[in-house]
């Protein structure tokens, strides 16, 4: 069971002590053993099974392991599958509606897959000319509840996942329940509702995938949170956290940028009940929006994964769980709520409310924007400087837009 996740907690464990060096070599050399993505639900494998949700891959094809034999057999159908649309006039747009996107939705809450996939669909919307937005999320994650029992919140692989029959299995259980569109058109040339009819796949088998009467959390894998701290949206993944993990409320421990909160972590100055502020780390304050799995990982292995919160108007590693929230917008660099919290204020998260607020009144909030200048851009020429200048927000999936 270990896995790339395994590595960054067992760093934040052999700095608080827990394991020796040698432990943490010896999990390093085992958790990445040969080809493919990593193992769990993490922003890989939640990508490919959203491309099979989407209708863009074929039926069945995202769970099998990078090293199986019917691999060879999936390159050979997409192939085919190609040349069949190019024969019917089929175009990715014509995949790529709101309904299909609509299911890829339904199938990440379900899946309890990682926040990225906010990111990407909302960008892939735009590039396809449909409206998608942050509302369009939490109005479908309130209807599909998280029944995949996946890493890394959960117990399992993606082999796993495969073993029981694959993504068409969760596909299969939401569209008997009226959770999904069966009418929409696919890469085969067939509608999503033939396809699953052809495979036919098993009923979820209760512990790898629950079914919907028992589920592992009541709302979708994915919320977003708005409020005082967050006017634009923030995401934060409900699949990491238990049952009474879904409120918090402690005071800002704030860093610009994710180095300065590394530190405090790994020299032990982060306490029980803090909520970790990391601004400047958005697709502009950045820039490029990078990843953070490190300090996610941290937290945990120096034993503080839940009872410490951590915000950021950057993004994580899909192999993140726990009381982590991300996408915060309008970003620092923007003059977001975000860039105005100090050291010890009150914030409190409030998932069933779906609200993030930072407890500071207006009146003192609107003091601390008096001269306010953002940080100077960390680059002022070539492509990151470019790329700054014409980036959208996090709640516009992060795309350019001249």
């Amino acid at each position: 069971n270990i896995d790339i996740t395994t590595v960054f907690e067992a760093v934040g464990a052999c700095a608080a002590g827990t394991i020796t060096e040698g432990e943490l070599t010896d999990i390093e050399r085992a958790a990445c053993p040969g080809e493919g993505a990593c193992g769990g639900m993490f922003t890989a494998n939640t990508m490919s099974s959203i491309a099979e949700a989407l209708g863009m891959s074929l039926p069945g094809s995202a769970s099998a392991p990078a090293i199986e034999k019917s691999r060879e057999g999936d390159a050979e159908r997409a192939g085919a599958a190609v040349v069949n649309m190019l024969r019917l006039g089929i175009t990715a747009r014509d995949i790529m509606t709101k309904k299909a996107f609509e299911n890829a939705i339904a199938v990440v809450n379900a899946l309890g897959g990682s926040t990225n996939a906010v990111l990407h669909l909302l960008a892939i919307a735009y590039e396809a000319g449909v409206e998608l937005s942050l509302d369009d999320f939490n109005r479908i994650a309130d209807k599909v509840p998280h029944i995949a029992d996946t890493k890394p919140g959960g117990k399992y692989h993606m082999s796993d996942m495969h073993r029981i029959g694959g993504v068409p299995v969760v596909m299969k259980h939401l569209l008997d329940a009226g959770l999904l569109h069966g009418d929409v058109i696919t890469c085969t040339g067939k509608t999503m509702a033939e396809n699953l009819a052809e495979i036919n796949p098993p009923a979820p088998d209760g512990d790898v995938v629950h079914p919907l009467a028992d589920p592992i959390h009541k709302e979708g894998g994915i919320n977003v949170l708005v409020g005082s701290l967050a006017p634009n949206g923030s995401v934060v993944k409900v699949a990491g956290l238990t049952k009474d993990q879904l409120q918090f409320e402690g005071p800002a421990r704030v860093f610009d940028g994710e180095d300065g909160a590394m530190d405090a972590i790994m020299t032990g100055r982060i306490n029980h009940g803090d909520v970790i502020v990391i601004r400047y780390e958005g697709p502009k304050g950045g820039p490029g929006m990078r990843e953070m799995l490190a300090i996610t990982g941290a937290l945990k292995g120096a034993g503080l994964g839940s009872t410490v919160a951590l915000i950021t108007d950057g993004r994580f590693s899909g192999g993140t769980w726990g009381f982590c929230i991300g996408h915060v917008a309008p970003e620092a660099v923007d003059g977001g709520p975000i860039a105005f919290v100090n050291e010890g204020d009150r914030i409190r998260i409030d998932v069933p409310s779906k609200s993030l607020d930072v407890l500071v009144d207006a009146a003192e909030m609107e003091k601390r924007k008096v001269g306010w200048k953002p940080n100077p851009p960390r680059y002022t020429s070539g492509v990151l400087a470019k790329f700054a200048k014409l980036v959208q927000g996090a709640e516009k999936g992060a795309v350019t837009n001249v």
